[in-house]
């Protein structure tokens, strides 16, 4: 296509795949500078994409049932078609939404990828592809529709007000270790303790800061406590007290994130601040923090030799290991490794 009027990206959910759709909308609004981008998306995920200029959002409350979708539909018909949608996620949910949003090209994945029968819901496809990187599945859509890959990047402008509140935490230059414990899967959350000892190394043998941030929910809340009762150097715990834009401030002003697979991970990502990923439940080479992929420590191929009784080149691409016990292969001293391995390389 060449220059199209309207275009409509459709990805509810959630936070950290959200993260991985900025790269495609930024590489088609640099080739496509008069197109007006329309995006559908989650009502969570829509607080911190709201900080894209030049793109409109319409939220899903994908909480509120039906009513959700006969909203949708009441506002499309308003609307009228959009030139092209890209349906860029994998659930009958998303498929539902795509249903009721008008236009003639309904972009989707190749059938091998197009789980939960999204096929039946477009009638174009990208190129088939495997054991692709999340984001570079994105990035496939424009390969489709003939615009040139870009390096990616996500220019996500930061408030001021968003900004001030990540200066009061990190007012300096001394450097900071954010952990952001929790996923919202629980078999990807690693253990207090562990997380506790990085931090004491952290303080001791590199001086640095700490600060725990995650969201409001009861397992994050209790995984601070937790972490705190075992640390032996002070923390500071910011768990529950900001917003998504006030963390992805604090994100661009630490010096590197720790985390299980989760949304800050893509959200540090996007600030261009290094992530440590923990991973075995998951594999990060499909899944991790796109540009520290270097810095993750994978125990992925140790848990599908352990759980599954197959190395992990044999698993599907797509598959998880979130069985109890999974994220126990990841030991204290290869995190704490990386972390003096990555600040030396920053000095």
């Amino acid at each position: 296509m060449e220059h199209p009027e309207k275009v409509c990206l459709l990805r509810l959910s959630a936070i950290g795949d959200t993260c991985h759709v900025v790269p495609l909308l930024r590489t088609l609004q640099s080739a496509w500078p008069r197109t007006r981008f329309t995006w559908v998306i989650g009502k969570l995920e829509a607080k911190l994409m709201s900080l894209i200029p030049d793109v409109e959002l319409i939220t899903v409350d994908k909480g509120a049932g039906l009513s959700a979708f006969t909203r949708l539909r009441t506002e499309m018909q308003r609307r009228g078609a959009f030139d092209l949608l890209l349906h860029l996620q994998l659930s009958i949910r998303a498929s539902a939404t795509a249903a009721v949003i008008p236009a003639p090209i309904k972009l989707g994945f190749d059938k091998p990828r197009a789980r939960e029968l999204q096929w039946l819901f477009t009638n174009r496809r990208i190129a088939e592809r495997s054991r692709e990187h999340v984001l570079d599945s994105f990035l496939g859509f424009a390969d489709a529709l003939g615009v040139p890959r870009i390096a990616p990047r996500w220019d996500i402008p930061l408030p001021p007000a968003a900004l001030a509140y990540a200066e009061q935490l990190i007012p300096d230059s001394q450097a900071t270790l954010v952990i952001s414990a929790c996923s919202s899967h629980r078999a990807r959350n690693w253990l207090p303790e562990r997380y506790a000892a990085v931090a004491e190394h952290a303080v001791r043998h590199q001086g640095m800061r700490v600060i725990l941030c995650g969201g409001p929910a009861t397992i994050e809340r209790e995984m601070a406590a937790a972490i705190a009762k075992h640390c032996a150097v002070p923390l500071v715990d910011q768990v529950g007290k900001d917003t998504l834009p006030q963390l992805l401030a604090l994100l661009s002003r630490a010096t590197v994130l720790v985390t299980p697979d989760s949304g800050p991970a893509h959200m540090a990502t996007m600030v261009d601040t290094p992530v440590i990923g923990l991973y075995a439940a998951t594999n990060p080479a499909r899944s991790g923090p796109y540009e520290s992929r270097r810095w993750c420590v994978s125990a992925y191929d140790a848990a599908a030799r352990k759980f599954l009784g197959k190395p992990a080149a044999e698993l599907p691409w797509t598959r998880k290991i979130e069985v109890p016990g999974v994220m126990e292969l990841i030991e204290v001293p290869a995190v704490c490794s990386k972390l003096d391995e990555l600040l030396a390389l920053l000095k």
